[in-house]
């Protein structure tokens, strides 16, 4: 009845404004009091606003919106290329909504073919697609794909969930005549039309910057899933250190150390600087910070071939240390890297499920961690125009605010 009030409304004022335009001289008041579209009208819109009132009225205060929210929801899509399709259905299922329904082929000649089965116009759509090895150009393709095909589909607003930016090491030129292939992935993005581009633990900060301002870039820290896991395993802040593996990844370790300190663990620093003769191959290692007798945990944003890795571990045990454990959010685990994890000094080598684990790969040293719960709550705040920046807190990570107590001090040696 609402609707039909207000369409009822809108027609005699239209056929009001009609007569006054018709109306003309001396004419015009005559000829506006013999219409019976003004009386009409003022009653049928004084009756379309009631309806409007009572409506805004029932609208739940902001502390209890949650039917304000499924409303929303209605309009919000989430779409998967083959990539890591159980990260986004776990994603799907943190939200309450299922995954829209798209085909994603690859035809004979090796052609990539996409196919959406839902009506997209005016819709919210998320994309979930990491450009993750082992196929790393065709999950690129699929991605460029879906987000032109939304776009053609009149889609309101597209967002890229990239759990895992493929081509993010090539960020910058190393030597002459070569591409920055990080830059040209962004611009191939927009191109296509996408509107916003979530992604998690870039490689370098700065890949935001090359997306232009019409593309927000938010870049998540996978390290907020992993604080419960390390504050549950007993650390005493005096006795464990943050170990970065090279001078580029200081500022990363230094902030999980804060976020450690955050959740009552006051733990050390220490560095390695490392010198390379070529890509994957190390001659010296270097250890600035004091490990002899400590626990230690060595964080950065991704584990490839793990020679890196597992140097830097034998190194620090080398120097003393006790147990050590590596946290990564990005698992890639090319060819060599679990067979060197599996003969590593490593307590746990703890990842993200950016990037799928294969079966073959699962080995007790290796602990995947799931990052849906994160990215649901980037897509949820995103939809309903919330900040996004407290994602970046302890909050996500003890969301009931159940922080673990302050480890208890040492006892004084005699």
């Amino acid at each position: 009845h609402k609707e039909e009030a207000f369409l009822r409304a809108k027609m005699w004022a239209t056929r009001l404004v009609n007569v006054v335009r018709q109306s003309g001289g001396a004419n015009f008041r005559k000829r506006l009091r013999s219409s019976w579209a003004l009386p009409t009208a003022v009653a049928f819109a004084f009756v379309g606003f009631s309806f409007r009132t009572a409506e805004a009225e029932s609208v739940p205060a902001p502390d209890n919106h949650s039917d304000y929210r499924d409303r929303k929801r209605r309009q919000l899509k989430i779409f998967s290329g083959t990539a890591n399709i159980p990260l986004a259905q776990e994603i799907a299922d943190n939200l309450h909504i299922s995954l829209g329904k798209i085909t994603v082929k690859t035809f004979a000649d090796g052609e990539i073919g996409i196919q959406v089965h839902e009506n997209v116009r005016g819709k919210d759509v998320y994309i979930i697609q990491p450009t993750c090895p082992p196929d790393v150009n065709d999950h690129l393709m699929e991605l460029i794909l879906m987000i032109s095909t939304m776009r053609r589909a009149s889609a309101r607003r597209i967002t890229a969930i990239i759990p895992y930016y493929g081509y993010a090491r090539q960020d910058r030129k190393m030597q002459a005549r070569v591409p920055i292939s990080a830059a040209e992935v962004a611009r191939m993005l927009e191109a296509m039309g996408v509107d916003r581009v979530v992604a998690v633990d870039l490689h370098c900060g700065q890949i935001q910057g090359f997306f232009g301002p019409r593309t927000p870039c938010d870049n998540l820290e996978g390290a907020v899933v992993a604080l419960p896991y390390f504050t549950n395993l007993g650390l005493k802040g005096e006795t464990t250190v943050i170990v970065s593996p090279d001078a580029g990844g200081v500022h990363r370790a230094k902030k999980f150390r804060d976020n450690m300190k955050n959740c009552g663990i006051d733990c050390g620093l220490a560095m390695i600087i490392k010198q390379r003769s070529r890509a994957n191959a190390i001659e010296q290692m270097d250890l600035v910070g004091t490990v002899d007798g400590r626990d230690v945990i060595i964080v950065d944003d991704m584990i490839d071939t793990a020679g890196t890795l597992c140097k830097a571990g034998a190194e620090l045990k080398r120097r003393g240390a006790k147990r050590i454990f590596a946290f990564a959010t990005h698992g890639v685990f090319s060819k060599p890297a679990i067979e060197r994890i599996r003969k590593s000094e490593f307590e746990k080598v703890v990842v993200c499920n950016t990037i799928p684990l294969e079966d073959k790969n699962r080995i007790d040293r290796i602990e995947q961690l799931s990052i849906a719960g994160l990215l649901a709550q980037a897509i949820e705040r995103i939809h309903s125009k919330e900040s996004v920046s407290q994602l970046f807190t302890t909050k996500l990570a003890f969301p009931d605010g159940n922080k673990p107590p302050p480890s208890p001090p040492s006892p004084p040696s005699e």
